[in-house]
């Protein structure tokens, strides 16, 4: 069982996957035209308010085809694309000259040589699995079982990790949580040809991989398992539900743990996990953990012997033979998100290197790629975009005088971090064996779980980064009151020094934006400046607030991202809020750079007004195949790109004097009627 379980907790819990418009990296000006859209991507024969995201990318939609091997395709797989490209060149040569870089350089060097090397590990086919199983057969009681519940990397009905302490997060607190699944929640209980799929082809999937594993009699004990993990998803909470900070802040003392799910042998899950010191746990999902605890005692001791190997071996199939990782390519990638193809090996061995060695890679992915350039422009976009939020917040007509200070409070204690970390994690302890692909793999998570408690009884430590400098992607993190922008995600094609204002605001600066906006979401609200979970709100600005943030709800609840199957406004409240707060305080900062800078030119027809939300809208340039598509409306707090477009721009004043956009047209919707929050 790892212990980062409550990393989105901690640091990810508005995590924000994107795409924005490609620009050329080393010319002087963008890619696309004289200013970075595409406009060979628009469709001439849509209006811009009947369908902003078709008018914006609609072009682009009819002539791309996503690739075989990805559940998606956007203009994010370019950056994405090139930034694999770039840690592949360094690991490559890690991997062949493993002494040149030095003892990290080696680790790394050997961690990626020994997967590349395909035919040693399919020379040993299913043998590595052998101790670690055979640990799983010697149990004999829930003493125990529970003990492998706690050992870093076996399956287990509860997480137990370490998060910021909610009341004080100078201090860590440790934290237990609702896991075990092999699937979505939902996926075992919904209704309908399609789930009933899901559900047989899981069963098949669990059946199959015992028998790879030489497991005798796995037809009838896929037949258990599959009725064990149902069981477990009816006591799940549902995203949503797992969503409510309140609910999910329980602390308790062992007693408490001991009074509420008696059936857990909580003083010994502690013991094994490191934890046995922690005066209090916060006991998140409380009623998911006291059902599954009548769970624990009800199911026959084999059937969760049964079911702890075959998620062994399912969780560890691709450091095995090719039978065992097409099965779990056919299962995970095939039946649930219907990708055709496997990733090539070295795409999928950067990413595991990342996992494992990330800040190691990223410290010579930032000397090699990184310009130093790009950390002094987002500065100043940054401060441009605070300065945008204090003037919304400062004029903000449904907020009282107590609200508004504080909020400004909060906004002035926003912490960015750009590019890369101040100092990297020492992966000096990590051992890491040429030829042993399953056993690094079970030594990268102890490692991860040794340094996780060797921070437990110190202060948290501000400086940690949930991503690599590599990750292209940013983050918000509630419980330090922090932005992150990750090296990769600042250059072309998601930001150009060289690009047209409009189109650097409408894109990095909506990102932005949307980063500082999770602040002010209906979960990170609940965080005070220094990241403490507390109240800064009046009951009579909390009332408005929530009057407003459930319109925007209702309003995603009417889409229908596929046929039969809506948007979750209250899943997606979050990064709804998020977006919309994003783009009106990026285009108010836009505003603010025109003020300083003089009025934009037109350019090829465009207005500057028209160039940035052309800019937002492309960023969102992206296709699905229908299972990615389901299982993100299901489980992501995100909305699907084309309502990340559609469903935020129509409550955009400025979006309709851009594009003359009248009542009559399909997204218009009358003044008084349109959300604002930020």
């Amino acid at each position: 069982m790892r212990i980062n379980r409550f990393a989105r907790l901690a640091a990810a819990t508005a995590v924000l996957a994107i795409t924005v418009p490609a620009l050329s990296k080393d010319a002087a000006t963008p890619r696309y035209g004289k200013f970075g859209v595409d406009l060979s991507a628009k469709d001439a024969d849509v209006k811009a308010g009947d369908d902003f995201w078709t008018f914006a990318n609609g072009g682009w939609d009819k002539r791309t085809e996503i690739p075989a091997d990805k559940g998606a395709v956007g203009y994010g797989n370019i950056l994405s694309d090139e930034a694999e490209t770039n840690v592949r060149l360094i690991l490559d040569d890690m991997a062949t000259n493993p002494d040149k870089y030095g003892a990290t350089g080696k680790q790394v060097g050997d961690f990626y040589g020994t997967w590349m090397d395909e035919a040693a590990i399919e020379a040993k086919g299913g043998e590595p699995l052998k101790p670690y199983l055979a640990k799983i057969a010697a149990v004999k009681d829930l003493t125990d079982l529970q003990t492998l519940f706690a050992t870093v990397g076996y399956q287990s009905p509860v997480g137990i990790g370490i998060i910021p302490d909610l009341a004080d997060p100078t201090r860590y607190t440790a934290a237990t949580g609702q896991a075990g699944l092999g699937m979505p929640r939902d996926y075992y209980l919904l209704d309908g040809e399609k789930y009933v799929g899901y559900r047989k082809a899981y069963r098949a999937y669990i059946q199959q991989m015992q028998e790879l594993a030489g497991i005798a009699d796995a037809s009838a004990k896929a037949d258990a398992i599959m009725a064990l993990e149902t069981a477990l998803a009816k006591e799940h909470w549902t995203p949503e539900q797992s969503r409510n900070i309140a609910a999910l802040n329980d602390p308790q003392d062992l007693a408490g743990l001991e009074k509420k799910a008696p059936e857990f042998d909580w003083a010994l899950l502690l013991k094994v996990s490191g934890l046995d010191s922690a005066p209090k746990i916060l006991f998140a999902n409380n009623t998911a953990i006291t059902g599954m605890g009548k769970i624990l005692v009800a199911t026959p001791l084999q059937t969760w012997k049964d079911y702890m190997a075959f998620h062994f071996v399912s969780s560890n199939a691709g450091f095995l033979s090719k039978t065992f990782d097409n099965a779990r390519f056919d299962f995970y990638s095939k039946t649930l998100s219907g990708v055709q193809t496997q990733r090539d090996r070295w795409k999928r061995g950067v990413q595991l290197t990342n996992g494992a060695l990330g800040e190691a890679v990223g410290q010579l992915y930032v000397d090699r790629y990184f310009p130093q350039t790009a950390k002094a422009k987002m500065t100043e976009l940054i401060e441009n975009l605070r300065g945008s939020y204090q003037d919304r917040i400062s004029k903000s007509a449904w907020m009282d005088e107590p609200t508004r200070k504080a909020a400004l409070v909060k906004l002035a204690a926003f912490e960015p971090r750009i590019g890369y970390p101040d100092k990297y994690i020492d992966y000096s302890s990590f051992k890491v064996v040429r030829g042993d692909m399953l056993g690094n793999a079970m030594r990268s998570s102890e490692f991860a779980q040794a340094l996780q408690l060797a921070r437990f009884k110190k202060p948290v430590d501000r400086s940690l980064w949930a991503m690599t400098p590599q990750t292209v992607n940013a983050y918000y993190n509630p419980l330090a009151n922090q932005i992150t922008f990750p090296a990769a995600i600042l250059q072309p094609p998601y930001f150009d020094p060289n690009a047209d204002p409009a189109v650097n605001y409408g894109a990095i600066g909506a990102i932005i934006g949307h980063e500082m906006g999770h602040g002010f979401d209906d979960q990170g609200s609940q965080f005070g400046p220094t990241g403490k979970f507390e109240n800064w709100w009046t009951p009579e600005a909390k009332k408005a607030f929530a009057e407003r943030t459930a319109v925007l709800a209702a309003q995603y609840d009417a889409y229908e991202g596929l046929p039969g199957t809506k948007v979750n406004g209250k899943l997606t409240l979050g990064e709804n809020i998020g977006d919309l707060g994003g783009v009106e305080a990026a285009y108010g900062a836009y505003q603010r750079y025109q003020a300083k800078n003089g009025k934009a030119p037109v350019i090829e027809g465009l207005t500057g007004d028209q160039r940035f939300f052309l800019a937002y809208a492309q960023a969102w340039q992206s296709k699905l195949r229908e299972g990615a598509a389901r299982a993100r409306l299901l489980t992501d707090p995100h909305s699907p790109p084309y309502f990340r477009v559609n469903g935020i721009v129509r409550n955009v004043d400025a979006w309709y004097t851009a594009f003359n956009v009248k009542p009559g047209d399909k997204l218009y919707i009358a003044p008084e009627k349109r959300v604002h929050i930020w």
